[in-house]
């Protein structure tokens, strides 16, 4: 069993509540895991207006295709324009 994890790190220009940041991040959540099944939350700066971190999981048998696809994943959230991406990271673990 293959499992990767992502995080990405957004900063959300014009965000000045967390009403704001809560209607952004709900939408990039619900995207990622209706495009791509993943496990997907909020997951760190959750009280700072302009920061957002979003966490996400995968699971599956080859290692390859956890990797390509959390590539797409980090595509996808750039396409999006909903944020500026400032970092991201990945770990994909074999069991």
């Amino acid at each position: 069993m293959v499992v990767g994890v992502g995080l990405i790190t957004f900063r959300l220009h014009g965000c000045n509540s967390l009403k704001g940041k809560r209607k952004i991040i709900k939408s990039v959540v619900a995207r990622i895991r209706n495009n791509f099944n993943a496990s997907v939350a909020e997951v760190g700066a959750n009280d700072i207006h302009q920061r957002a971190e979003i966490g996400f999981a995968l699971t599956g048998n080859d290692r390859t295709v956890i990797n390509s696809k959390i590539d797409k994943i980090f595509n996808f959230t750039e396409t999006l324009g909903l944020g500026e991406i400032i970092d991201t990271g990945m770990e994909i673990i074999n069991l």
